[in-house]
């Protein structure tokens, strides 16, 4: 690649300037964008939608699990992601290819290993460490499945299932977003059909464990109560 656009997005400054020397070295003449959380990244993407890589971590401001990077996923899919944890969990590794992400890189690894999985997601190919590949293929099936599903929402049904997970009734949702309760309930209804799912209740305890970025199971608890009453289960 001759120049071109990447996009770091990570909140520690030392660890952006590390990135910047090894893209640098790599591709030299690349154009870099630094986001230190997670609005700044939006207006990032926004005004490179044809960035040629994403680095991005987790956790930043703003950033709730997994979130940022279904959403950029869902209003971005030309850009690869390459996601750089610290968090150094095969559950983890395998969810963040599961949302989307071409390739996860540990904040342990040397440089010039980052030097090489940046180079392979370029190249059009997928990057995780060697030690991490076995682990992740074997993760849980069902959660694998499911995670596959909520890649399938669109971002504004994203933003309501995020405000079901605090609880928020729909008519607190629909003042949120500044539309009608009846189009929030409609999305409710949406989102429940492309996550196979009954009841909202069940929707909330997965969003909940979907922001946590952890390896906790993503399949909701069957029979969980935590909506208010007043809310049917089709929104």
């Amino acid at each position: 690649m001759n120049a071109g656009t990447l996009i770091i997005a990570d909140d520690h400054p030392l660890f952006r300037a590390a990135l910047r020397e090894v893209i640098g070295q790599l591709l030299p003449g690349v154009e870099i964008i630094e986001a230190q959380d997670a609005q700044e990244l939006r207006s990032a993407t926004e005004t490179h939608p044809l960035a040629d890589l994403l680095l991005m971590d987790l956790h930043m401001p703003g950033a709730q699990g997994f979130s940022t990077l279904i959403m950029v996923r869902a209003q971005h899919p030309a850009i690869p992601v390459a996601v750089i944890s610290a968090a150094e969990d095969a559950t983890v590794v395998q969810r963040s290819l599961d949302f989307g992400a071409s390739a996860f890189i540990p904040k342990s690894a040397a440089m010039e290993t980052i030097g090489v999985a940046l180079r392979t997601v370029l190249d059009g190919g997928v990057w995780v460490p060697e030690h991490f590949g076995e682990s992740a293929a074997a993760s849980d099936q069902a959660d694998r499945e499911m995670a596959a599903r909520v890649a399938t929402l669109t971002p504004q049904q994203f933003r309501v299932l995020t405000l079901l997970a605090d609880g928020r009734l729909n008519k607190q949702i629909a003042g949120e977003l500044d539309v009608s309760e009846a189009t929030i309930k409609a999305h409710v209804t949406a989102i429940l059909r492309k996550l196979g799912l009954y009841r909202r209740t069940q929707v909330a305890v997965l969003a909940q464990r979907l922001l946590q970025a952890d390896n906790a199971p993503l399949l909701p608890l069957p029979g969980a109560d935590t909506m208010p009453a007043d809310e049917s289960d089709a929104g």
